[in-house]
C-alpha cells in the first residue's frame, strides 16, 4: 500500500500520486503531523523508517493510534478503541451526570467522608408517650421552601442535557432577615436529593413534603436534603407528610440519619442515626385519594450556622460509582483483570456500567471451562443499601487475598454495579424516568423504553449460550423487615430438589448476626414473573436470587437492635465471596451436610403446618411430594401493580387509542378461512329450516306429479338451492322443469329429476309421482317446448330435509333444483 516504505530506496525523483492522496487523506484524520506532501526527501525519510525503528518517534509519522511510554518512544501497538474498555482517564475529568430539562440543579459538589461509629447504634425505644402532630398546612404555616420545576401530571422524559434545566438556578431558600432569624435553609437539588416542599409551622418545627418519582404519583420513601442556619441545643420537629407505606421500620425502632459539616471537617464524623420521640403514623387529613402517613422525629444541631444533611439511608450516588470506577482504572493491578465496559445508555444518555472481572486465562481451553457468576444493584435507585453491598464485593473481589485470586481464576464476573443511574441521579424511590419500576419489566421487548433491562437480560442470555452461569444475584434494601434475607425461585426439578436453598442456608452460617435464613422466601408468585430473578430462573439459572438488606439493621446474635451500618453491609459483599468458594468446594461435606439440614427443617415445617390444620402426617412416607410453594407464604415485597404497565410517554398514546376504539362501532369479526364460511352457513340453513319447520307443522310434502315429456328448460344463473351447495353434487347436463306462464312460484318449488332412469318412481304418498327422462338432450341450452306445459302441484311447500335425504339416498344420481 505504502511503496516508500520498503526498505529498497526507489531511484524515482518525483513523488507519487497515489502516495499523496493516501498522505493527504490520513493527515485529514490526524494520523500524521508534518508536511503536507511527500516529496522525494520525504520518501527517503520513510523509507529510513524501516531501517531505524527509533524513527518511529519521528514527529512526521506521530499517530493517535499509537501508544507511547513514559520517555516518549513509541510502543508498536494500536491503542484500543475508544469508549468500548476505558472510559476513565486519570488526566480528564469525570463524566457529568445529565438530567431532564425540567430539573433545576445547583452548582455546588456534595460530597460526603466514610466514617464508622465506634459504638453501635441501637434502635429508638418507644416510650408511648411520642406525640403525633397534627398537619397544619401551608394555609396556617408558612413556605420557606418549594420546587417549581417538578413536572407536572401526564407529562415524561423527553430529553436532558449536563446541568439539567437551562438558565439561571433560583434561589428557593427564604431570604433572612438578619442575624437574629433562625428560620432554617432548605435544598434539594443535587445529586440523589429529594425534598419538595418545607412549611414552618413553628418556630422550630418544620412540615416536609417529599417529590414522588418524576413523571409519576407515587413512591415517597427516599429523602436526602440539606439544612443550613442551624442553631444548637434546640429542640427541632420535622414531620414528613405524604409516606405512602402503611408499614415502616420507623414504627419499631429505625432512625433517620444525619450528616454534619463541621463534624466531619473538624471531628472526621460522617453520618451517624439521630432522633428522638419517633413515630410513624396515618396522616389525619383525608383528600379523598389514597392513605397518606407521618414520620415526625425531633434532633437536636451540634453546632451553631452549621450545614448539615437528613436522609432516608447513606446516600451512593451515581458520581460516588464513577470516582471508584476511576480509582480502579488507575490502579495498574487492578485494570489487568477488571475491564469496564458500557452496557447501554439509560434513557437520559447515562452510562449503565458493566464490569468483568476475571484473571488471564492461559489456554482457550481453560477461558471456555470458566463458569459465570453475574451481579447487579440499584434497579430501585432509592435503595442505595445495595450499592454498599456491591462496593463491599468488589473491594474484596479486586483485593489480593488468596480468595479472591481464587475467585478470579475459576469464575468471570459481570457486575452491574447500578442498573438505574438515571433514578439515582434525579432522587427517585423506585422507578426510573419512564415512570416504571424496572424490576418488572425484565420480559419487555421495549428496548428503547427500557434499555437497562433490555440490554441486561441480553448480555446474560448470551453469557448463558457461552458458558454456565452459576449464580444471579440482585442488590435490594428491604423498608419493613430487618436482617438481610433473599428471595429464590423453587425448583421445579426433582433432581435439584432443595439445592436453591443450599446458597442461603450457607449465607447465613457464614453471616449469622446479619443474615436470616427464617426470613428467606422461594415462593413465585405471578405478580413477580417479571422480576430479575424469576426471569433469569426461567432462561435457565438455577440459584437466582434478590438479596434484601434492611433500610434499619439486624436482630440476630451480636449485633441485635443495633443499626446496620456501611461496614456491616461491605462485609457482607464480602461473605458474599465466601459463600460461593463454599459452594464449590470440590469437597461437597458442607453441601451434603446444608442439604440434610434443608430436609430436616422442611419437615419440621410441613408438620407445623398440618399441626395447625389439626391433622396428622406421616413424613416418613412421601412428604417430599408436597409442593414447596404450599407450605410458603407469600412474599412481603413491594406491589408490582403500583409500577407496572407502558412508560408513561406511552401510557397517554395508549389512553388515547383505547378512547377511539370506544367511539367505533363494533364490526362483525370477518370470517377468515373457506371451511369457516361454510360451516357458518351451515348452521345459519339449518337454523332457518327449523323455524320454517315450526312455523308450519301441518303443511304437505310435495303432493303433484311431473308429466314425463322430453322438454328441457335453461338453468338459471343463480341457484339457492342449499342441498346442492352442501352436498356438492355433480351439475347435470339435461336440467328438466317446467311451468305454466301464470303460476306463481312463491314459496319456489322443488322438483326431483332423475336423467338415466327410465322407470318412473311412485312416491310414498299417494297421487305422488315423478317424470324422468329417457334420455340425455344435447342441447341443455334451449328454452322449454312451447307446447308443453308442467302440471305443478297444488300445494307449493318443499318436502322437508329428512325426505329429500331418503329420496337421494335411494338415487344416487338425483339432482335438485331450486328455481327464484
Amino acid at each position: 500500500m505504502f511503496p516508500a516504505l520498503e526498505t529498497e530506496i526507489k531511484p524515482e525523483t518525483l513523488s507519487d500520486p497515489y502516495e499523496d492522496f493516501m498522505h493527504h487523506h490520513l493527515q485529514y484524520y490526524g494520523y500524521f503531523k508534518g508536511p503536507t506532501c511527500l516529496p522525494s526527501t520525504g520518501h527517503a525519510q520513510i523509507d529510513a523508517v524501516g531501517k531505524d525503528p527509533l524513527m518511529l518517534s519521528s514527529p512526521l509519522l506521530r499517530s493517535r493510534q499509537l501508544l507511547y511510554d513514559e520517555l516518549d518512544e513509541v510502543n508498536p501497538r494500536l491503542r484500543e478503541p475508544r469508549e468500548l474498555f476505558s472510559f476513565f482517564s486519570s488526566r480528564g475529568p469525570l463524566q457529568a451526570p445529565k438530567w431532564p430539562i425540567e430539573c433545576e440543579v445547583i452548582k455546588e459538589n456534595i460530597h460526603h467522608i466514610e466514617w464508622v461509629p465506634p459504638e453501635p447504634e441501637y434502635f429508638y425505644q418507644p416510650t408511648g408517650d411520642e406525640k403525633e402532630p397534627e398537619i397544619v398546612g401551608e394555609e396556617q404555616g408558612t413556605v420557606v421552601y418549594q420546587l417549581d420545576s417538578v413536572p407536572t401530571e401526564g407529562a415524561y422524559f423527553t430529553s436532558s442535557r449536563i446541568g439539567g434545566k437551562r438558565g439561571i438556578i433560583k434561589e428557593l431558600a427564604v431570604t433572612l432577615q438578619g442575624p437574629e432569624d433562625n428560620t432554617l435553609l432548605f435544598e434539594s437539588r443535587f445529586e440523589s436529593g429529594n425534598l419538595q416542599k418545607a412549611v414552618r409551622v413553628g418556630a422550630y418545627e418544620y412540615e416536609l413534603t417529599l417529590r414522588t418519582d418524576l413523571y409519576t404519583d407515587k413512591h415517597t420513601q427516599w429523602f436526602y436534603f440539606r439544612v443550613q442556619n442551624t442553631r444548637k441545643e434546640v429542640t427541632y420537629r420535622f414531620t414528613i407528610v405524604n409516606l405512602l407505606k402503611p408499614k415502616s421500620l420507623y414504627a419499631v425502632g429505625m432512625k433517620p440519619l444525619m450528616y454534619s459539616q463541621l463534624d466531619a471537617t473538624t471531628y472526621n464524623v460522617g453520618w451517624r442515626r439521630e432522633g428522638r420521640e419517633i413515630k410513624y403514623y396515618k396522616n389525619s387529613a383525608d383528600d379523598g385519594q389514597q392513605p397518606l402517613f407521618c414520620l415526625t422525629w425531633t434532633v437536636q444541631f451540634p453546632h451553631d450556622q452549621d450545614t448539615c444533611f437528613f436522609a432516608h439511608f447513606y446516600p451512593y450516588t451515581y458520581t460516588d460509582l464513577q470516582c471508584y470506577l476511576l480509582s480502579i482504572a488507575n490502579n495498574p493491578i487492578q485494570s489487568q483483570f477488571c475491564k469496564p465496559r458500557a452496557l447501554c445508555r439509560s434513557l437520559a444518555g447515562n452510562t449503565v456500567y458493566l464490569l468483568t472481572i476475571t484473571n488471564p486465562s492461559r489456554t482457550p481451553q481453560e477461558a471456555a471451562a470458566k463458569k459465570a457468576v453475574v451481579l447487579s444493584a440499584r434497579v430501585h435507585p432509592g435503595e442505595s443499601n445495595g450499592s454498599w453491598i456491591m462496593r463491599g464485593f468488589l473491594d474484596f473481589i479486586l483485593s489480593n487475598s488468596p480468595d479472591a485470586q481464587l475467585l478470579r481464576d475459576i469464575f468471570v464476573f459481570k457486575v452491574i454495579p447500578m442498573l438505574n443511574p438515571d433514578g439515582v441521579i434525579v432522587g427517585n424511590y423506585r422507578c426510573s424516568l419512564a415512570g416504571r419500576d424496572l424490576n418488572r419489566h425484565y420480559k419487555t421487548v421495549l428496548k428503547d423504553s427500557f434499555p437497562c433491562i433490555w440490554y441486561t437480560k441480553n448480555m446474560i442470555k448470551r453469557l448463558l449460550e457461552e458458558r454456565e452461569v452459576l449464580l444471579y444475584c440482585d442488590f435490594h434494601g428491604h423498608s419493613r423487615k430487618n436482617n438481610i434475607f433473599l428471595y429464590g425461585c423453587n425448583s421445579n426439578s426433582r433432581k435439584h430438589w432443595l439445592h436453591e436453598r443450599v446458597f442461603p442456608l450457607m449465607l447465613s452460617k457464614n453471616a449469622p448476626d446479619k443474615f436470616s435464613f427464617d426470613s428467606c422466601n422461594f415462593k413465585v408468585q405471578k405478580c413477580k414473573e417479571g422480576t430479575g430473578r424469576v426471569v433469569m430462573w426461567r432462561m435457565g439459572v438455577i440459584n437466582s436470587y434478590t438479596i434484601e438488606s434492611t433500610f434499619g439493621g439486624s436482630t440476630l446474635g451480636s449485633k441485635r437492635d443495633t443499626h446496620f451500618t456501611v461496614e456491616d453491609l461491605k462485609s457482607l459483599g464480602y461473605h458474599v465471596c465466601d459463600t460461593i468458594l463454599d459452594f464449590c468446594d470440590p469437597d461437597q461435606t458442607k453441601y451434603t451436610q446444608c442439604l440434610q439440614e434443608l430436609k430436616e427443617l422442611l419437615q419440621q415445617e410441613i408438620h407445623k403446618k398440618f399441626s395447625n390444620f389439626g391433622q396428622d402426617v406421616d413424613l416418613e412416607a412421601s412428604w417430599s411430594d408436597i409442593p414447596l410453594s404450599d407450605i410458603e407464604s407469600s412474599t412481603s415485597g413491594s406491589d408490582s401493580s403500583l409500577s407496572d404497565g407502558l412508560p408513561a410517554h406511552l401510557l397517554n398514546i395508549a389512553n388515547e387509542l383505547n378512547q377511539k376504539m370506544l367511539l367505533k362501532k363494533t364490526k362483525k369479526k370477518r370470517l377468515q378461512t373457506r371451511k369457516q364460511r361454510n360451516e357458518q352457513y351451515q348452521k345459519n340453513y339449518l337454523m332457518r329450516e327449523l323455524k320454517l319447520a315450526e312455523d308450519t307443522p301441518g303443511r304437505a310434502r310435495f303432493a303433484s306429479t311431473l308429466q314425463k315429456q322430453p322438454t328441457l328448460l335453461k338453468t338459471p344463473e343463480k341457484s339457492s338451492s342449499s342441498v346442492m351447495r352442501n352436498e356438492k353434487p355433480r351439475l347435470n347436463e339435461t336440467q328438466l322443469s317446467g311451468r305454466n306462464k301464470g303460476t306463481s312460484l312463491e314459496p319456489p318449488l322443488t322438483s326431483l329429476v332423475l336423467p338415466k332412469n327410465k322407470e318412473t318412481v311412485q312416491s310414498k304418498k299417494p297421487g305422488f309421482t315423478a317424470s324422468c327422462s329417457p334420455k340425455r338432450s344435447t342441447n341443455s341450452g334451449l328454452g322449454p317446448a312451447p307446447d308443453v306445459k308442467a302440471n305443478w302441484p297444488r300445494t307449493r311447500y318443499p318436502a322437508p330435509r329428512k325426505e329429500r335425504s331418503a329420496v337421494a339416498a335411494v338415487y344416487p344420481s338425483l339432482h335438485i333444483y331450486t328455481y327464484p
